[in-house]
């Protein structure tokens, strides 16, 4: 085993000595200098030979997307650009836990969430797989790739599916993203961290993430696992 950090590039650079590929997780701290670390990691790739670089990057990311972690994965996904060795930016779609992302909802028969727009919401399992049989794979991907689940919802069928699974009324309750932000503060969140999240919630209610993209089902050979399966494992159902 190799050990590596991004910020210590010497490191990185004994890390990858060797490698074909290199995959590259994206870090998340909104207090670092995330893209100069990225850099880092990059550069170290490209010292030691690799082939490829891979790097999970976002859904939308594209200039003008006002989820604020996206200005990252586009600064990124240009040092790629410029890096001179062949790469793939992994552009996963959102991934997190649906207790996280929809509340607790089980107990209070409520979605309260900021308003919101159509999202591919996808497994996490799923990509990783999909990331396994790209990287292991023959075929080339080059630049950018979409990896979502084949439809988009939105929190109003959210409510629905929970209603339907259920068997109880689950409502769906629009809150101010003020408010929002406030309740998340009280409940433990960091603030730095809600308001980057509000900031999700206003880049899907403006259809940044609304495109669904089949690239993931066909790598896996199989339909992805829906937003209801796994809604329906969350509960034990």
């Amino acid at each position: 085993m190799r050990q590596g950090s991004y910020e210590d590039p010497a490191a990185l650079r004994d890390s990858f000595a060797g490698a074909e590929q290199v995959l590259l997780i994206s870090g998340n701290d909104p207090a670092a200098d995330m893209v100069g670390l990225h850099r880092n990691a990059v550069e170290a790739a490209v010292a030691a030979s690799a082939g490829r670089i891979l790097y999970t990057s976002q859904q939308g990311a594209v200039p003008g997307n006002p989820y604020r972690p996206s200005d990252i994965h586009i600064a990124t996904e240009a040092i790629l650009g410029d890096s001179g060795v062949a790469w793939t930016a992994l552009r996963n779609g959102a991934y997190g836990p649906l207790d996280h992302l929809l509340g607790p909802w089980q107990r209070t028969g409520v979605i309260a969430q900021p308003e919101d727009g159509p999202v591919p919401y996808t497994d996490r399992d799923d990509i990783a797989e999909a990331t396994a049989i790209i990287l292991a794979g023959d075929r080339s991907f080059d630049g950018p790739v979409t990896l979502t689940a084949p439809t988009a919802l939105t929190f109003d069928d959210f409510a629905k599916i929970a209603c339907d699974l259920t068997g109880r009324t689950v409502e769906r309750v629009v809150v101010n993203g003020k408010r929002w932000v406030a309740d998340q503060v009280a409940a433990g969140v960091p603030e730095q961290v809600a308001r980057h999240l509000l900031t999700w919630h206003q880049a899907a209610r403006a259809g940044w993430f609304a495109e669904a993209d089949p690239l993931l089902a066909e790598l896996l050979g199989r339909a992805p696992r829906t937003a209801e399966d796994r809604l329906a494992a969350e509960i034990g159902i």
